[in-house]
C-alpha cells in the first residue's frame, strides 16, 4: 500500500457521529440560558396581565428589566445575546433605568376603580 497515508487519531466532521437532538437542544438552552429565563419571566407577567392582575404584572415586567440589567452587567457579551445591543455600560444604565421607571410607575398609580 504505498503511497496511502493514514492518520490516526482524527476524525473529519464528515465522518463524526451526528449530534443527537437532545444534545441539540441542551446546546441551544445553554447558549441562550440569559434570554430563556427573562422570557419566562416575562411568561409569569403575561399570566398576571390575563388575569387582571395589572399591577402585579407590571412588577414583573420591571422585575424581567432588572434582571435583564443585571445578567448584562455580570455576564459577558458572548453570552447575552440580545441583551448586547450598545455599550455593556449604556445597556445596563438604560435597562435599569427603564425597569425602575416601570415598577415606580406601578406603585404610584392609584388601583383602578378606587377614588
Amino acid at each position: 500500500m504505498r503511497g496511502v497515508a493514514v492518520k490516526l487519531g482524527t476524525v473529519s466532521a464528515a465522518h463524526a457521529a451526528p449530534e443527537s437532538r437532545s444534545s441539540r437542544f441542551g446546546a441551544f438552552c445553554r447558549d441562550n440560558l440569559p434570554m430563556l429565563v427573562i422570557g419566562a419571566v416575562l411568561l409569569v407577567a403575561v399570566v398576571f396581565l390575563a388575569w387582571d392582575r395589572w399591577r402585579r404584572g407590571t412588577y414583573v415586567i420591571g422585575g424581567a428589566t432588572l434582571l435583564g440589567a443585571a445578567f448584562r452587567m455580570m455576564l459577558p457579551t458572548e453570552r447575552v445575546g440580545l441583551l448586547a445591543v450598545r455599550s455593556k455600560r449604556f445597556d445596563v444604565a438604560w435597562m435599569a433605568v427603564l425597569g425602575g421607571t416601570i415598577i415606580a410607575v406601578a406603585a404610584t398609580i392609584s388601583t383602578l376603580g378606587v377614588t
